[in-house]
């Protein structure tokens, strides 16, 4: 019996508004000859990073900084070297202290993996969570996935 389709079956590349491309790497491959899936964690950490710690976004004010709290994966298809890869990432959810995104990674125009990614905003000098700034919300804006609503309302 097949099993039902789920919604997030059908994920789009252009539902995310954060995207950069990347390659595989030979040193990505396992053994099997397919990348590792501890190396998605690094695909995903790089849209994150690569988004939030560009300084003319805005999304790091002086003396706060960002610590992941979960990282949850869906390893959807095989992927080999050598090949290019599309990182897309869509904030879903702003938190009190935290932002929750999607994340997928597109090969060939198919979606291989996708994550949920919660992080927390902390103040560097005590290490301690930290309320979300109206500035760093306002500046999150514009990096929403498409057809959500990250307040929940």
């Amino acid at each position: 019996m097949n099993a039902p389709v789920r919604a997030d079956d059908a994920l789009r590349l252009e539902d995310f508004p954060y995207r950069l491309s990347d390659n595989v790497r030979f040193a990505d491959l396992d053994p099997n000859g397919h990348v590792n899936n501890a190396v998605y964690a690094s695909y995903f950490e790089t849209g994150r990073v690569t988004l939030v710690k560009d300084p003319t976004m805005g999304l790091m004010p002086a003396g706060l900084g960002w610590i992941m709290v979960r990282l949850d994966i869906h390893f959807r298809a095989e992927l080999h070297w050598p090949g290019r890869i599309e990182l897309g990432l869509g904030l879903v959810k702003f938190g009190r202290t935290s932002t929750t995104f999607d994340q997928v990674v597109f090969s060939e125009g198919r979606c291989v993996a996708s994550a949920k990614a919660v992080t927390v905003m902390i103040d560097e000098a005590t290490r301690r969570p930290t309320p979300l700034t109206a500035e760093v919300k306002e500046n999150f804006r514009r990096w929403v996935r498409r057809g959500v609503n990250p307040d929940g309302e």
